[in-house]
């Protein structure tokens, strides 16, 4: 195929200089096999890292990590909603300053994605639209709507000349654009062109030179891309097919999930399937990845999205994603995965970007059983990749084309590579079942590096003329074939790296051979020069600091550390003992020319002994809050957050209602988003979680009594069909009615069917239920509806609806006829359903006179003294105590040790850490023992808190700590917080070393 060049507009239609254009086709270019670099290809091998979700302070050590890890590039979405909170204010600066990342990202020699939306999803909320954009008249979003477009236009024209001046056309690292985000997951490409080209065409007459691309659905003269975690055989069949001349990419590949309150820890995808995955993805072809995420960050603030699935899937804060990096920017098993895979991408990168795949008819290798055999050639050369269906870790035998017999080791389920005389070197060539993951010139010799497991043995074959062993650090079993010039080498790895020096044909040829955990603890570190080019072997993390310096943290003393390559000092081989002994004494000599004398053993004690989290008081300030709205709703009816004109936070609802007897009665929330507890009369009646619309219990006086409904936001959609939906009290509130669960007894022409048991019933059969509405005259159907639902034979209309969004509220009050039996059809999607509900109520009951408080409702007033009275078990709000929590019923919860029963502000001042240079720490707040509610240190807004799991530790970021902080805690039950304390992660407790 021919090579294809950069999208560009014509040179009359750019701002660039005459001529320019060359350049930009020789820098950047693709066809059907990669995208090229000045005519030579390049593996895009990219890092999905989000400015917006960490401090500023925090970026640079996140992107040196991914370069460590073998990344050439760098992808990041914008978010509109944080560069424009409120109309018309512009946010570009500090944390939030995209351009300074950009900026950042080609310092350190990273390629960029830029992904500017102006929809993201990335479970942020609302995909990143600002919450102002839902009261525009007549928006309709993600279509060519003329208010959506009007406003997409405004935040093009900011945002779209920051990344316009950082592509590679202007000297910047930008080498693509993606238009907009995942379309193809409500309309096939037919339905979404017309939108897709405007907002194409709005990228390219803004200066957008580079290639476009998309993901999941396509434009026309973009770059496709696929989405996913597993299946890249049938992702990649189908790009090729839809783009056979274009590079074919994994725009997202999914290295772990997104959490929500009271869900699962998402922690389903090992490291070990991770690996699996990645093999999958270079087996089938693909020359680009973005890895999604490599690191996630924080949910700060109110901006933790929504999704589909369920009526309460609200995102925690922690955006941990059981990514390679953790939330704290801390190595994990799966970056350790990640960069072994990386350096191997690295290493055979010009093989696979050239190779085809090996047809079945090709394949001329022999397998035991068990095992599956799919391969890549280029030439002469070959990489098999090998999968094992057995039960249990073995070493097997495969027979290759020349009669060679190799051993290589599989786990269940794993995918290994096989090198069959792959060129390592003019005139050399492998053979081997061991991964390879280096092959370059380092120190003035070729340096492969061989792992494998401890204690495993691999066989590694060179073919090559006049080869001979110079010398070894390990014992080693040699064979050579004279006839072949073929020598092979058995090598066993141990804890202890070995090193196998040989000479072919006159070069120098270094074989470092590691374990697993070895390889984990193998650093490239890249110069600017080739001779400049370091690995670090032994270190549990690295960073490279501004001045060059390389430090190392390591978390055992007795472990070997080697230097290879171009160090100040030259290759060295010592340990840990020997890094504390030298900076020990560096310590002493400072100290003895401070004239503070010391002896070196304490400074020994220094470098070993771990610091010490700031500890909170026991007894810290306290503000009750007695909630009370003060203004009143112009229409008399709830105002939702956009009406209010308030983003995020709180929204306190009030009305009085009277009752003739009191008693035991629902309240019923037709049109409720968000989590809300209701009280009446003062008492707590309960914490409404499933929204959408919901009916609760309440406990009502005699005559008049007080509805109040605090309204927390927890995050808009960040993906639907149905995006923009109203947060907080949307519509009116009824008293009275009623909440059936109707999930059991549906018919079927096969008998009754229960959907909160576990079915599965073929051919999608139709169900149907009956029911009466028992004087009431309006209806409301809730949770898992299924798409072809009808009432009383009339089809309902839900427009975008899909079975597997599991979650939809549905006005049933046109379509049912009071006095008579109504029944319900539709068919069967799926089971075990965790919802469906049938609300039912009067419109004549409806609650009026609404006043409407925002967050300032619930700020802390008077501060005071925390004097727990854990005799007084009254339930007394008013009590100077602390008491266990009332439930709707009245009656005190166990299970709640100490609560105000009522929302409350505490406040710990307390001195920055001191923390010895030797050491890099993380911290967070463990918040046992609280309920719900919002943190905050230093007036930045750390996110929300509900003590539901799966999150139970808070990120403090240590850059936004200053000499005296001072840390607030929102809790919306008032609970003691006795039990909470601030702790470092894990590794805090490590030493670091500068080592070059």
């Amino acid at each position: 195929m021919t090579e294809k060049p950069s999208l560009l507009l014509h040179e009359q239609e750019k701002n660039i200089e005459p001529g320019a254009e060359n350049k930009i086709y020789s820098e950047l270019s693709y066809d059907e096999h990669s995208f090229m670099w000045n005519g030579q290809r390049v593996f895009l091998n990219s890092a999905t890292i989000h400015y917006f979700r960490m401090p500023r302070e925090e970026w640079r050590k996140v992107l040196i990590k991914a370069k460590l890890a073998g990344m050439n590039c760098i992808d990041t979405y914008f978010a509109w909603n944080v560069h424009e909170p409120e109309e018309g204010q512009w946010v570009l600066d500090g944390d939030r300053d995209s351009g300074a990342f950009l900026d950042l990202c080609a310092e350190l020699g990273m390629w960029v994605i830029a992904r500017p939306g102006p929809f993201i999803c990335a479970e942020w909320d609302f995909g990143g639209f600002p919450y102002w954009l839902e009261t525009k008249p007549n928006i309709k979003f993600r279509e060519n709507n003329e208010t959506y477009l009007h406003y997409v236009d405004l935040y093009f024209d900011r945002i779209v000349p920051i990344i316009r001046e950082r592509q590679i056309s202007a000297g910047g690292s930008v080498i693509l654009v993606q238009v907009e985000n995942e379309y193809g997951y409500l309309m096939d490409d037919a339905a979404a062109s017309d939108h897709m080209n405007v907002l194409r065409d709005g990228l390219l007459s803004r200066g957008i030179d580079v290639p476009l691309i998309t993901c999941v659905g396509g434009a026309e003269g973009t770059i496709e891309g696929a989405n996913f975690w597993s299946g890249a055989d049938g992702h990649y069949a189908k790009l090729r097919a839809k783009q056979p001349d274009t590079p074919k990419m994994v725009t997202e590949f999914w290295t772990g999930w997104f959490e929500n309150w009271g869900g699962p820890s998402a922690i389903q995808k090992t490291a070990p399937l991770l690996e699996k995955r990645l093999m999958e993805i270079i087996r089938a072809g693909y020359t680009g990845i973005s890895h999604y995420m490599f690191y996630g960050g924080t949910n700060f603030g109110g901006y933790g999205g929504r999704t589909v699935g369920s009526s309460d899937i609200f995102m925690v804060t922690s955006y941990d994603y059981d990514a390679p990096l953790n939330e704290y920017g801390r190595v994990t098993p799966k970056y350790a995965v990640t960069k072994k895979w990386s350096y191997f991408v690295n290493t055979f990168g010009a093989f696979l970007m050239e190779s085809e795949e090996v047809p079945e008819a090709g394949i001329n290798v022999h397998l035991p059983q068990g095992v599956s055999l799919r391969g890549r050639r280029a030439g002469n050369q070959n990489i098999w990749f090998l999968e094992s269906f057995r039960e249990e870790r073995e070493t097997l035998p495969i027979t290759l084309e020349e009669g060679r017999t190799l051993p290589v080791v599989l786990n269940p389920g794993q995918i290994v590579p096989v090198f069959h005389r792959v060129r390592i070197a003019d005139d050399v060539f492998l053979t081997s079942g061991a991964l390879v993951t280096g092959n370059e010139i380092v120190n003035g010799e070729r340096t492969l590096f061989i792992v494998g497991d401890t204690g495993q043995r691999s066989v590694v074959e060179l073919e090559a003329p006049s080869l001979r062993v110079i010398s070894s650090s390990m014992q080693l079993l040699l064979d050579h074939d004279p006839v072949s010039d073929v020598r092979r080498l058995d090598l066993f790895h141990f804890r202890e790296p070995g090193t196998v020096r040989l000479e072919a044909g006159g070069v120098p040829l270094r074989i470092m051979v590691l374990d697993s955990k070895a390889m984990d603890r193998t650093w490239r570190i890249e110069g600017t020069k080739p001779e400049q080019l370091r690995y670090a072997i032994g270190f549990d993390e690295v960073d490279l600091l501004p001045s060059g310096q390389v430090k190392g943290m390591i978390s055992d003393p007795d472990r070997t550390i080697l230097l290879l390559g171009g160090w100040t000092d030259g290759e060295q081989s010592l340990t840990g003992r020997d890094l504390i002994d030298r900076d020990a004494v560096a310590e002493f000599s400072r100290a003895e020319d401070t004239a503070h004398k010391s002896v070196t053993g304490t400074h020994q004690l220094q470098l070993t002994m771990p610091p010490m989290p700031p500890k909170l008081s026991d007894s810290p300030d306290v503000s009750r809050v007695t909630l009370e709205a003060e203004g009143r709703s112009p229409s008399g009816q709830p105002e939702h957050f956009a009406q209010y004109g308030q983003g995020y936070g709180y929204l306190l609802y009030e009305c009085d209602f009277h009752s003739d007897a009191g008693g035991s009665s629902h309240l019923i929330l037709p049109a409720l988003q968000d989590t809300a507890r209701i009280y009446v009369n003062g008492v707590e009646q309960a914490l409404v979680r499933q929204v959408g619309a919901a009916g609760v219990n309440a406990r009502t006086a005699e005559g008049t009594n007080r509805l109040q409904i605090l309204v927390q936001h927890m995050g808009r959609l960040n993906f639907s069909p149905f995006l923009g939906e109203s947060k907080g009290l949307a519509g009116p509130v009824y008293l009275g009615g009623s909440v059936q669960d109707i999930r059991r007894d549906w018919q079927a022409a096969a008998g009754m069917v229960h959907l909160d048991e576990v079915n599965d019933l073929e051919g999608n059969p139709l169900l149907s239920r009956s029911f009466t509405l028992d004087g009431m005259d309006r209806a409301i159907l809730v949770g898992a509806v299924s798409k072809g639902l009808r009432i009383n034979g009339i089809d309902v209309p839900m427009g975008g609806y899909q079975d597997w969004f599991s979650f939809h509220t549905v006005d049933l009050s046109p379509y049912v006829k009071s006095g008579e039996v109504n029944t319900l059809e539709m068919t069967y999607s799926q089971a075990p359903l965790n919802r469906l509900e049938l609300i039912l109520y009067r419109n004549e009951d409806e609650l009026t006179n609404w006043r409407v408080a925002g967050s300032e409702a619930i700020l802390p007033q008077q501060w005071g003294t925390l004097t727990p009275d854990p005799s007084n078990k009254s339930g007394n709000p008013e009590a100077n105590s602390l008491f266990a929590r009332h439930g709707g019923n009245g009656t005190a919860n166990p299970m709640v040790d100490h609560s105000y029963g009522q929302p409350v502000w505490y406040r710990w001042r307390f001195s920055r850490p001191i923390v010895s240079e030797f050491y890099e720490v993380n911290l967070m707040l463990r918040l046992t023992g609280m309920s719900k509610g919002t943190l905050h240190l230093n007036g930045h807004h750390l996110g929300r808190y509900w003590q539901i799991g799966p999150q139970e530790d808070y990120k403090i970021p240590v850059p936004w700590l200053q000499e005296e902080n001072e840390l607030l805690i929102f809790d919306e039950e008032g609970c003691a917080p006795d039990r909470i304390r601030l702790l470092y992660d894990d590794p805090s407790r490590y030493p670091w070393f500068v080592i070059g």
